[in-house]
């Protein structure tokens, strides 16, 4: 059974498929942010306004500081009273993680709404810098902004011009889904080298069935590690899986890739650390 604290990893990779609202045109400096998604909770003190977090969603574990501040819910559902006590001049919403309604009622209720777009490693530049400039902290944020991208700058030229191995990337065995081509994962799967075997896919987060993954072949299959430690077992049927061949199966730090935020560097190394050892065994050293 998946636990139930690996949930929220979960619909980070499926949320971000649904339709997403139009973001607020709001500038004024805002003092008392309230955030809905962990993701965004990390993005606020990346971009150095910690302080003005009144109030986080469910699983807002990162940094430690966040877990002093009060829960007022999470994505699908809100503690209006809670909220009502807070007195947040700013919302700040994962796109696809709340339901559009959910997002129309609070902007009816009179709260200023931001809708984060979080899909690829360049949107959380972006979010960082939006976040900045919503609260007077554009230094700040623009010093993060630096370093994440000096960091992923370091992982693809240490990788260099690596061989292309085929990667799959499994986000949850039951039902069996995967990420394309868009995906911030997947884009850290080609800066280590790796070929995404559905890449080609046009929802970001797309189901898929067994046979279409062995028919793919992939060289190497990547889960986080909140899949646990059987999160290869099923695979196991198809022994004349490349993967299984050279017993390339490698789960990554479920926090730092199931959440766009700085960490990703960190993501991107465990990645790239998964594909160099996959070409050694390949090459049979």
């Amino acid at each position: 059974m998946r636990p139930v604290w690996a949930l929220p990893l979960l619909l980070l990779f499926l949320g971000a498929c649904t339709e997403s609202r139009a973001p607020s045109d709001h500038v004024s400096t805002v003092t008392r942010i309230v955030t809905l998604a962990p993701s965004l909770t990390e993005l606020v003190y990346a971009a150095g306004a910690g302080e003005h977090l009144v109030g986080v969603s469910a699983y807002s574990d990162f940094p430690a500081a966040a877990l002093e501040l009060p829960v007022v819910g999470d994505a699908f559902m809100i503690d209006q009273e809670q909220l009502a006590i807070l007195q947040p001049d700013l919302l700040l919403i994962w796109q696809g993680g709340s339901p559009a309604h959910v997002v129309d009622n609070l902007r009816e209720m009179g709260y200023n709404v931001e809708v984060i777009r979080t899909n690829s490693l360049n949107d959380v530049s972006a979010a960082i810098s939006r976040i900045g400039e919503l609260t007077d902290k554009a230094d700040s944020a623009g010093l993060a902004v630096r370093e994440y991208e000096q960091g992923l700058a370091a992982i693809a030229a240490r990788a260099g011009t690596q061989d292309d191995i085929r990667v799959f990337y499994q986000v949850s065995a039951r039902p069996l889904y995967t990420i394309s081509g868009d995906h911030y994962v997947s884009e850290l799967i080609s800066m280590c080298g790796g070929h995404n075997v559905f890449s080609d896919l046009q929802e970001l987060a797309p189901t898929v069935d067994v046979e279409a993954v062995v028919e793919r072949d992939p060289e190497v299959m990547l889960a986080s590690t909140d899949a646990g430690d059987h999160a290869f077992t099923e695979w196991e049927r198809w022994p004349d899986l490349a993967a299984n061949r050279f017993g390339n199966h490698f789960r990554m730090p479920a926090d730092a890739i199931g959440r766009a935020t700085p960490r990703l560097v960190q993501a991107g190394e465990a990645v790239c650390a998964a594909l160099d050892e996959a070409r050694r065994r390949r090459l049979g050293n």
